[in-house]
């Protein structure tokens, strides 16, 4: 959705690029740290996480009236 690169999305995160690679194969699971840091990264970008129950679980861009 953002388009960002796994140099990006580490940078972004300050989670190491071969540990954002491991992630997308699917080599190695996300620790609770790596998550966060992950989401907040998203979520400074604009995203924002859908809950089960909130209109479907999903990633969608915060409407205008979400910003922080």
């Amino acid at each position: 959705m953002l388009g960002w690169s796994q140099e990006e999305l580490a940078t972004s995160s300050q989670v190491s690029i071969s540990t954002v690679a491991s992630f997308e194969r699917g080599d190695r699971t996300p620790t609770r740290p790596n998550l966060a840091a992950l989401r907040l990264a998203f979520e400074q970008a604009g995203m924002t996480f859908v809950p089960n129950g909130g209109g479907g679980v999903g990633v969608r861009f915060r409407r205008a009236a979400d910003s922080r």
